[in-house]
């Protein structure tokens, strides 16, 4: 195995580097060439290679020997995307060529799972288990994936119930005293085998790795349950239901932010430091550990059924989604070091008790969904798809502060603990703001693909949204920021657009495809909560009011795929433009601890190269450039025009190999290190302060055979020190340091 390693510096020096792979987990194929990958871009089964879509695909075999266990593990493997993670585990954003979520916004990217459409953001963050592919699509593709689009797609695809029984199991141990446990069977359940089923268990737990100097412990521990089950019924070649349904429950910490300065001594330095994205000195020091639970309940039903010409196919799903926040409030740090100690003038009693304050955030969403289509036979190099959607939304969002007495945080969720005309009252709100909202929304498609010739396509594609939203005050009176405003309030505001598509193919060669094309994207606008509008414009914050408009994004793409040396060498680049209207940005309002979003247009141009390469039958090798350029061109405040959009990450590099040499005796030995540069990031529009760019590496190494896998792998190799988030208002949040372990696998 050293040998072969002394083998694989040798062909990484000589090489320019090589797009994502798949490296099978469970013994690897001997073939030199690079496998052909089938995905579902466009709702039909095609290779990568020949479909018209910048995609990039991780199949079993990749998710495996790459050790992708959730959403950070595969974007840290694409160019030109970006994952922050934040404190409460419902939020994670995604940033694809510029186009970002932000905290409480719809996504930037439709993520589906075994073809339904996730319609919850807070459903997106889970252990991957049990997974078969993932595809990552870029740019607009509302056409056919409809809501949220606007940046992309993931599709995810769980492992299909099999004709015969199997499973695998996997359990592992690693530092802050971590373990896991994954469990998958599957088999027939009738003797005809018409019936099958496959279901899945996880289990995550761990004390955590960021310390807390004040409490003397871990700041996060975090523990996840999960399972899967899926009924596949398949009566007749012509129809089948395809039942899936999920359940998945967090328990772990929340609101630990850092708010950094130079000297603690003095309050004053506070407002005399200028914000810092790269302060990685400041320690973890809030007085209250915080909770965070969510859960995640998800049921969905795929009907089948061939027709003379076509496929109808029919998606109904059921999803409830709950997450509880406590935890501290603004600098979370006790008196007198706290930045409200300054604001009390240096008087304890003013805040109410000893230590800052708390907060608590609940919310509730429930969606139901329905997704009708047809999907045509090709006949004479035509082919096309139809249909309609429609989803229904029932959501409920509290956010609240309360003062901090030493005593702990309680949950709040519906209605304030205590009335603030009782303020000896143990943990009273100082602050709180409830609202529940009402969602309907409807949409029609279309897409038709025509051959001219077998080198020569078109692919054209439109769909018609409309999001009809109700907003109603819940806030009581009482804790109303807007004087104007009234609880049992009712706001109401439809959103609608047309998201047109056009690509065109044309293969000069087996082994080339070029496709260029335009796309329009939608994202729908909403509400943020009652009065904060308000209040944001009282303190000079431009931008921000009770509601946020609707992002359209269009986009204008070419590329080339082409595969050289007997399909050895893989070498794609694609190349776009994109000018975004009323794109979201974020904004923190401290007075009534609420978070909310405004709206800015931004242009954004770049591009990415992959190359893939497998140099021997024993050796896989990636590279993959992203490249992102982007500027604010307009904005209610008229000085940030120019800057860099929040969430730009300017440019990424991910690199890897992985080694595959047999031992003798059926087993193998098995070595990978991916690597992955995030360029420079700017985190709002003001461009207060940037991250410089951050160089991460991960390692597995281990040996398997046929049925069994031993691994020692880490995370973070090099113990990289740095924030995962500058949040406006100068909140940091660093990122994992250096995680390791050891696991081992099995299949039956």
């Amino acid at each position: 195995m050293f040998a072969a390693l002394r083998r694989t510096l040798a062909v990484l020096a000589a090489l320019p580097g090589a797009v994502v792979f798949s490296a099978p987990a469970w013994g690897q194929s001997q073939a030199t060439a690079l496998e052909e990958v089938v995905v579902t871009a466009r709702k039909r089964d095609e290779t990568i290679q020949n479909v018209p879509v910048t995609e990039n695909v991780f199949t079993q075999q990749a998710i495996e020997a790459a050790g992708i266990e959730s959403p950070r593990d595969f974007v840290a493997m694409v160019p030109n995307m970006t994952l922050v993670e934040v404190q409460n585990v419902g939020n994670s954003f995604i940033t694809i060529r510029g186009i970002s979520q932000a905290r409480n916004s719809e996504p930037s990217v439709a993520v589906l799972v075994d073809g339904v459409l996730e319609t919850n953001p807070y459903q997106f963050d889970q252990e991957l288990t049990d997974i078969r592919e993932i595809e990552v699509l870029k740019g607009p593709q509302g056409a056919l994936y409809g809501r949220n689009a606007i940046g992309g797609a993931i599709l995810i695809h769980t492992v299909d119930p099999s004709d015969h029984f199997s499973g695998a199991a996997r359990v592992g141990v690693g530092n802050g005293v971590s373990e896991k446990a994954q469990v998958a069977v599957s088999g027939p359940i009738d003797a005809a085998g018409t019936l099958k089923y496959r279901a899945s268990l996880n289990y995550y737990d761990t004390d955590g790795y960021r310390e807390n100097s004040y409490l003397n412990r871990k700041a996060d521990p975090y523990r996840d349950y999960s399972g899967r089950l899926r009924l596949l019924w398949k009566p007749s070649e012509q129809g089948s239901a395809d039942l899936r349904a999920l359940f998945d429950r967090v328990e772990t910490t929340a609101y630990y932010y850092i708010i950094p300065r130079a000297n603690e001594a003095s309050v004053f330095s506070d407002f005399s430091t200028p914000p810092n994205a790269n302060d990685v000195t400041s320690p973890i020091q809030n007085n209250n550990l915080g909770t965070d639970t969510r859960d995640v309940t998800d049921v969905a039903l795929k009907l089948d059924y061939s027709l003379g010409g076509g496929t109808l196919t029919a998606v109904s799903d059921y999803n409830r989604t709950k997450e509880i926040d406590t935890g501290d409030a603004f600098d979370f740090r006790p008196i007198p070091t706290s930045l409200l100690y300054f604001f009390s003038g240096g008087v304890p009693a003013a805040l109410g008790g000893p230590y800052d304050q708390s907060q608590s955030q609940f919310i509730d969403v429930t969606t139901y969904s329905q997704e009708l289509r047809f999907t045509s036979q090709k006949i004479g190099g035509f082919s096309w798809i139809g249909g309609a959607y429609y989803v229904h939304t029932e959501r409920f969002i509290s956010t609240d502060n309360l003062v901090d007495r030493g005593a702990g945080v309680p949950a709040v969720y519906e209605t304030p603990l205590v009335d603030p005309a009782n303020p000896a009252a143990t943990n009273t709100n100082s602050t709180f703001l409830s609202d529940s909202q009402n969602n309907n929304a409807w949409a029609v498609f279309a897409d038709a693909t025509y051959e001219f010739t077998k080198q020569l396509e078109l692919d054209a594609a439109v769909r018609y949204d409309e999001d009809r939203r109700q907003n109603t005050t819940d806030t009581p009176a009482h804790f109303l920021p807007d004087p104007t405003a009234h609880t049992g309030e009712v706001r109401k505001h439809t959103f609608d657009a047309v998201q047109p598509k056009g690509t065109l193919r044309y293969k000069p060669a087996d082994n080339v495809t070029l496709y260029g094309g335009w796309s329009r994207g939608f994202r729908s606008g909403g509400f943020n909560q009652t009065g904060v509008g308000a209040v944001a414009q009282s303190t000079g914050h431009l931008g921000v009011h009770d509601l946020f408009n609707a992002e359209i994004a269009e986009t204008w793409e070419v590329g080339v795929k082409s595969q050289f040396l007997d399909r050895r060498l893989g070498a794609n680049l694609a190349l776009y433009y994109t000018d975004s209207h009323n794109g979201y940005f974020f904004y923190f309002d401290a007075t009534t601890s609420t978070q909310n979003l405004g709206n800015l247009d931004a242009r954004y141009k770049g591009g990415e190269l992959e190359l893939t390469a497998r140099a021997a039958s024993w050796l896989d090798l990636y590279a993959n450039f992203g490249y992102t350029d982007g500027k604010v061109t307009r904005m209610e405040d008229p000085t940030v025009v120019g800057n860099k959009p929040p969430l730009l990450t300017k440019n990424t590099v991910n690199a890897g190999f992985q080694v595959h040499e047999p031992l003798g005796g059926g087993v193998s030995g098995v070595l990978r290190l991916d690597y992955q540069m995030i360029g420079r990031t700017w985190w709002d529009p003001y461009n207060v302060t940037d991250r410089d760019p951050i160089n991460l590496l991960d390692a597995r190494a281990g040996v398997e055979a046929d049925r069994w896998s031993v691994t020692a792998w880490s995370k973070n190799l090099t113990n990289k020190i740095y924030n995962a988030e500058f949040s406006p208002g100068g909140f940091l949040w660093r990122a994992l340091p250096r995680q390791y372990g050891v696991e081992f696998g099995y299949r039956f």
